[in-house]
């Protein structure tokens, strides 16, 4: 396995200095946030697109170090019925990454609306009441399946090997029998972007979903989750706390080790390889409570400690 990190951890950070920084950790490479709910401080999609010299140079800020581009990352809902530019900074971001020869976008499933003519997603989790599920149907079939039909097509012709959809909430494909279920009607280009963190508040279990997607996990966004217990007896774990206020909600996403230990992500890395996964742990830091810099060295360093890097080389014995 390889280790980096997701750009917008260090949002903060001029593009040179967030390399520098990334050297200093130790990491191989970083993925780059290109747009949707990102403001995408360290690339330009607009000027990238319109400019070889851009992109030449863009190119030579990571090779110069030694850093590999993970992947673009164009997180957001492209499928949002009013707001459009999500869904073009993802067919902008296909184009861009058959330029800079990038092979992996991570992205979300995208979540419509619930009918025709309504202008806000409709994110459907409950069989009750039955209407629930019609609509849900139809969101499949009439906006998620010709949307990601488009884009396939495009990637082809970029390049763009495959895709890595967050299992997110919010998201059309929010868990595992929603993703597997959009892939199947996709195709194998669509694959799984596996973050734990997103499964700790929705009361799934990572190691039951490794198990679950297999072959399906193309990238991993390490990022851990930590409860308050005595607020989410109250709320339960959906509730609509403020992010920037940990002490206000049930749950908040925290630094790689405060939320589960290092026996957990052992257990983690462990399990990735028991279904063939060996590419990269991209951390993803959105601590509120701790320094940009200083949760990504902890996380790094938590990683660097149990992560399997070398191929397997055990034989039994002869006997």
């Amino acid at each position: 396995m390889k280790l980096g990190f997701v750009s917008d951890s260090l949002a903060s950070r001029p593009l040179e200095e967030m390399l520098d920084i990334a050297v200093s950790l130790g990491v191989s490479g970083v993925e780059v946030n290109t747009g949707g709910w990102s403001n995408a401080p360290h690339l330009d999609l607009a000027q990238m697109r319109s400019s070889a010299a851009a992109r030449k140079s863009f190119l030579n800020a990571f090779e110069s170090r030694g850093l590999e581009i993970i992947a673009l990352n164009a997180n957001g809902n492209p499928l949002h019925p009013v707001d459009r530019k999500q869904g073009e900074d993802l067919l902008e971001t296909i184009r861009l990454a058959g330029d800079l020869g990038v092979r992996t976008i991570c992205t979300m499933s995208g979540l419509p609306e619930g009918k025709e003519g309504d202008t806000l997603p409709n994110w459907i989790v409950s069989s009750w009441p039955p209407e629930g599920l019609e609509a849900k149907k139809w969101q499949l079939e009439a906006r998620i399946l010709p949307f990601w039909e488009k884009a396939l097509k495009l990637a082809e012709t970029a390049g763009v090997e495959r895709f890595a959809l967050e299992l997110h909430g919010g998201q059309w494909a929010y868990n595992v029998p929603t993703f597997l279920q959009l892939r199947e009607a996709a195709g194998p280009m669509i694959g799984a972007n596996l973050d734990p963190s997103h499964l700790f508040w929705m009361g799934a279990d990572p190691l039951m979903a490794i198990d679950a997607l297999g072959g399906s996990i193309y990238h991993i966004h390490a990022k851990d989750t930590g409860f308050n217990e005595s607020l989410m007896g109250v709320t339960s774990r959906l509730e609509n706390g403020p992010l920037g206020l940990p002490s206000e909600r049930a749950w908040s996403y925290v630094t790689l080790g405060f939320g589960h230990d290092t026996l957990w992500w052992r257990q983690f890395c462990h399990r990735l390889r028991s279904v063939g996964y060996d590419g990269w742990l991209s951390i993803e830091h959105e601590d509120f409570l701790l320094n940009s810099v200083e949760g990504l060295k902890q996380s790094v360093d938590l990683l660097n400690g149990i992560m399997p890097v070398g191929p397997s080389d055990y034989r039994p014995s002869q006997m």
